[in-house]
C-alpha cells in the first residue's frame, strides 16, 4: 500500500522530460491530491484544485477499502 503513495512521485520525477505526462501523474497521485486539500493560496499553480483533490483522495480511499474488503472475504470468509 505504501508503494501507491511513494511510487507516483518517483515516476513523475523520472518522466520530467515530458511535462504533460508528469502533470497527469501528479494530478492522480494520492499524495499530491491530499496535499492540495490543504492549500489556500496560489491555487492556479497547482496540478489539481483542492476540491478535486478531495475527490481523488476519496476515490483512492474507497478503492483501498474495497480491495481490503475483497481480500478479507476471499481469504477469511
Amino acid at each position: 500500500m505504501l508503494g501507491l503513495l511513494y511510487l507516483p512521485p518517483v515516476i513523475a520525477a523520472v518522466l520530467a522530460s515530458n511535462p504533460e505526462v508528469q502533470q497527469e501523474i501528479n494530478r492522480w497521485a494520492p499524495t499530491n491530491a491530499g496535499f492540495t486539500i490543504q492549500d489556500t493560496t496560489n491555487l492556479h499553480g497547482l496540478a489539481i484544485s483542492p476540491w478535486a483533490g478531495l475527490g481523488v483522495l476519496a476515490i483512492w480511499a474507497a478503492a483501498a477499502l474495497l480491495a481490503g474488503g475483497l481480500m478479507f472475504r476471499l481469504r477469511d470468509g
